[in-house]
């Protein structure tokens, strides 16, 4: 069964930026929209709790070698915050915990947020994919269990306060990798003393990638398999911030061979992308400490991502 499976599947390349429903976790939209292009290999850039909408970045074939990028990449997001209820979750979705009456002015509030601007240590969720000792910890919190944390440093960039009545507010944030709204939300609420929660969350951006550039799971349903296929974005688009260095179809031969090679133009050691002749994207390669470049995670041809799936 699972060889006929992957000889009908397709060898799928690029980004598809997925604008995730609610309800669904974010394997799930993954599973449905990898069987929709019937693609042999997709994975997602990083968990949205089934509560959030937003930007999801799907990387298929080729572009699940980029997909680090897409995880380290800032965040973008919209929520709401329920103040005076505090759930076990952090979120809408959890059970309340305690209620407490809201008697908090803007400014007050204001201050409040200032406090969470910059570098912050957070302790992530029990409610979370975090494992310990090989399990998730949202498994061990539907058993009672609770387990000690470790505390993250994350950074917020920026808070934004849009709107604050009727013990909601809403927020726009930017923020590091690893960030969990949730607790920021909770932990705001102690600080306050009130308690609180997250009511909505929408992710905004990811990296460069902004939510106005996503696709619905229901308009992706209405397409025909051109059509989806048309909205892929080539591999390199995740990887803009990464310098970029053109190789002479001779260099290009060699480093694909595993060789580094030397370029005409001295770089900065670190990670790089390669072009041959500024077309062709090969991948991600290494300037090492005498100003050669070393091939550190390459795309294969056309040709031979069809000749691998073969030999599977």
């Amino acid at each position: 069964m699972a060889r006929r499976n992957k000889r009908n599947c397709r060898n799928v390349n690029g980004i598809l930026l997925l604008d995730k429903p609610a309800g669904f976790t974010s394997n799930q939209a993954l599973q449905k929209i990898k069987n929709m292009f019937r693609a042999c290999k997709a994975g997602h850039t990083g968990s949205l709790d089934p509560i959030a909408t937003g930007l999801l970045p799907l990387c298929f074939g080729e572009a699940t070698k980029v997909s680090q990028f897409m995880l380290d990449a800032d965040k973008r997001y919209w929520t709401s915050i329920r103040l005076g209820v505090e759930t076990t979750t952090y979120d809408a979705e959890g059970d309340v915990v305690e209620t407490r009456p809201v008697d908090i002015g803007k400014r007050e509030l204001e201050r409040a947020l200032k406090g969470f601007e910059g570098e912050i240590e957070q302790l992530p969720p029990m409610y979370s994919a975090i494992k310990k000792d090989g399990e998730a910890l949202y498994k061990l919190a539907r058993k009672g269990i609770e387990v000690e944390r470790e505390p993250r440093t994350v950074a917020i960039h920026e808070l934004k306060l849009l709107s604050f009545a009727d013990d909601v507010l809403e927020l726009e944030m930017a923020c590091s990798k690893g960030t969990y709204v949730r607790s920021l939300a909770h932990d705001l609420g102690q600080v306050l003393g009130c308690g609180a929660h997250v009511a909505e969350l929408r992710r905004l951006g990811v990296g460069d990638f902004d939510i106005e550039e996503a696709v619905g799971l229901e308009e992706l349903e209405a397409m025909s398999p051109e059509d989806r296929d048309a909205l892929l974005l080539p591999v390199d688009e995740a990887l803009h911030d990464i310098p970029e260095v053109s190789l002479t179809s001779l260099a290009a031969h060699y480093l694909v061979q595993g060789q580094p090679v030397s370029v005409p133009h001295s770089h900065e050691p670190g990670l790089i992308r390669l072009y041959e002749e500024g077309e062709r994207f090969l991948g991600m390669g290494e300037v090492l400490d005498d100003g050669r470049v070393a091939p550190k995670r390459l795309m294969l041809k056309a040709s031979e991502i069809v000749e691998s799936e073969q030999k599977a």
